[in-house]
């Protein structure tokens, strides 16, 4: 089953998760000094917020699959629309271990198609010091697309 993935970049993780924690009637499943998400059954989704986005609003969507098949049936959907496909492989970020592909849609947003497979208490493999660098890479970047986004675009999951 698919769940959708929102990730919102905000300046206030505290004034924002009791804003969200009214919103949705829940508290997160995982709260961070600089992330929370909560995971939603009504709507079923995986939203999360941050402040390493660098910027306010939505930084990232995605489908959240429940299994490998799915993830390659959605790998499969992307590069069959004839889009650009970063497969990420599997990485550490946003507190978790994923196996993850990325596309830019016409408008530009970055969304993620990923698996997640284990909670980890560090953000990244790398933990940036500096609070805007993350993970999406630029499906049109190549080889090098990880490094890029880290460096250029600041987004997380």
């Amino acid at each position: 089953m698919k769940r959708l993935h929102i990730h919102v970049g905000v300046d206030s993780l505290d004034e924002s998760i009791r804003f969200y924690n009214a919103l949705f009637d829940a508290k997160p499943v995982k709260t961070k000094a600089d992330y929370a998400k909560w995971m939603l059954d009504d709507p079923f989704v995986n939203f999360a917020i941050s402040t390493r986005s660098g910027k306010t609003g939505i930084d990232h969507l995605g489908l959240q699959v429940g299994n490998a098949n799915e993830l390659k049936e959605m790998r499969d959907r992307l590069k069959n629309a004839d889009m650009t496909v970063y497969d990420e492989g599997e990485a550490t970020c946003c507190y978790a271990r994923s196996d993850k592909s990325w596309v830019k849609d016409p408008a530009g947003i970055g969304w993620e198609t990923f698996q997640s497979m284990q909670d980890l208490q560090t953000f990244s493999t790398e933990e940036p010091a500096e609070p805007d660098t993350c993970c999406i890479p630029d499906a049109n970047a190549g080889p090098n697309a990880a490094v890029t986004a880290k460096q250029s675009t600041g987004a997380c999951c």
